[in-house]
């Protein structure tokens, strides 16, 4: 009677088929993962206009209108009274001015003034572009003034 061996090794075949299996997995996972990151800026952005949009939202209830464009920052991100000057009464309502995740400006946190609601054109080291009339916030990026 004759006892086999046990086997301790892998066959050139049984590598190479792993190694083929290994190749396929990663061509397919690969660009799948490179179009999540790409995507993620645009989800980020629209977090941040969600929660800019809240905060106006929230201190016009408080206030009556929106902040006034020139005192934007001020008026979202410290404590002020009815009128909108430094008080104790409410807010702040952010924590900071989020930067702005896309475009030609990205990194900015600059509120510049939108000349119309939404925006046509993007105005140069300004992160997002507000509308005071109307209490509208829009990404200073071509492709995102209508998100």
């Amino acid at each position: 009677m004759r006892h086999s061996r046990p086997r301790h090794a892998f066959s050139l075949i049984e590598l190479v088929i792993v190694l083929a299996i290994l190749a396929v997995i990663t061509a397919i996972a690969i660009p799948r993962f490179t179009r999540g990151a790409e995507g993620a800026d645009d989800v980020g952005l629209q977090g941040d206009l969600s929660v800019l949009r809240n905060a106006l939202e929230f201190y016009k209830l408080d206030h009556g209108s929106y902040p006034a464009q020139a005192s934007i920052t001020a008026q979202l991100t410290t404590q002020t009274d009815a009128s909108g000057a430094a008080g104790t009464d409410f807010g702040p309502y952010l924590v900071s001015i989020p930067k702005l995740k896309v475009g030609a400006n990205k990194g900015s946190n600059a509120i510049g003034t939108a000349a119309a609601a939404p925006p046509t054109v993007e105005v140069a080291s300004v992160g997002w572009q507000y509308h005071e009339a109307t209490g509208s916030i829009y990404a200073t990026a071509t492709g995102y003034f209508d998100k």
